[in-house]
């Protein structure tokens, strides 16, 4: 029985994974002694057999000299197939049971005796006779003094920690350097990955065109901005949505996806794609809407006359 060939996403990964192992001049064993993956793991990953974990394709661009972009670009689109195949980095390592307790040293002996337990304080008053009165009121005067002192600090405390209905409290000025860069409109006209926005989007809509292409309608709910992306294209092809234009331009991006600028996007709107091929002919669009829980709602493909 003959394994089943990889997607073409998966191979085309696979490609790009050999050339830089052969930049690198490392064997299996080597790529083995300097990442955490063992020698039989890279030999799947490099012959398609696996999806190699994310930080797998990080380290390898990085022992080659590579710019991760593009290898990254590659094993989105070969995630994005759903070829069911392996990916060890969400594997948990196998847990190490724990050493045994050494048990605790018996305590040494002790060469002097224990020195006498000290009298109880009634022996002692008994011992010693009554303080005098005006000793004690002394004394009980100091601690009402010392309880208030301490009751009276608690309360400012509190009063000052507590937010002033007058001022409250201003949000961070700036979002987080691993979040989103951007949200809503503050998002309009940027790159989906530059401002972490491709992290973890929604697919609300898929089409395969007439020419082969697959292209995307994705939505980033965090972010509140939606984008169209397209894989499988040739040079010239190009992707459409509210004006924002991505075109394929070279080689590289046809091998790769190209994705176009983000646009803002709330629940409840209506977004459209629309792939224009490179040879003219005529224009295909899909829509879909974003619903509360940003479940998709597909809507089918039309097409349209080019309006070159």
């Amino acid at each position: 029985m003959t394994r089943p060939a990889p997607a073409p996403g998966s191979a085309r990964l696979a490609a790009a994974l050999r050339e830089l192992k052969d930049r690198t001049g490392l064997s299996l064993a080597g790529l083995a002694a300097k990442t955490t993956f063992s020698k039989s793991s890279w030999e799947r990953y490099l012959n398609g057999k696996a999806l190699p974990p994310r930080p797998a394709v990080q380290k390898l661009c990085r022992l080659a000299g590579e710019p991760e972009g593009r290898c990254l670009a590659l094993w989105e689109i070969a995630k994005s197939e759903g070829s069911g195949q392996p990916d060890e980095a969400t594997q948990p390592p196998p847990a190490t049971p724990a050493p045994p307790l050494a048990p605790a040293p018996a305590p040494a002996p002790s060469s002097t005796p224990a020195p006498a337990p000290a009298p109880e304080p009634a022996a002692a008053a008994a011992s010693g006779g009554s303080a005098p009165v005006g000793h004690r009121g002394a004394v009980a005067a100091a601690v009402l003094a010392s309880v208030c002192a301490v009751v009276f600090g608690a309360v400012v405390l509190t009063l000052v920690l507590l937010p002033h209905p007058s001022h409250p409290p201003r949000p961070s000025a700036t979002l987080s350097a691993t979040g989103p860069r951007c949200q809503g409109a503050g998002c309009e006209g940027k790159d989906p990955a530059r401002t972490n926005c491709a992290g973890s989007p929604g697919t609300l809509a898929e089409h395969v065109t007439a020419t082969g292409a697959s292209i995307q309608l994705r939505y980033s709910k965090v972010c509140g901005a939606s984008w169209v992306r397209m894989w499988g294209t040739r040079i010239g092809d190009g992707a459409e949505l509210r004006g924002r234009l991505a075109r394929v331009r070279n080689r590289a991006d046809a091998d790769t996806y190209v994705h176009t600028p983000m646009t803002a996007t709330r629940p409840g709107a209506l977004v459209r794609a629309c792939f224009l091929p490179a040879a003219g002919g005529r224009k295909e669009c899909f829509e879909a809407r974003v619903t509360q829980s940003s479940e998709p709602t597909p809507r089918p493909p039309t097409s349209h006359s080019s309006t070159r």
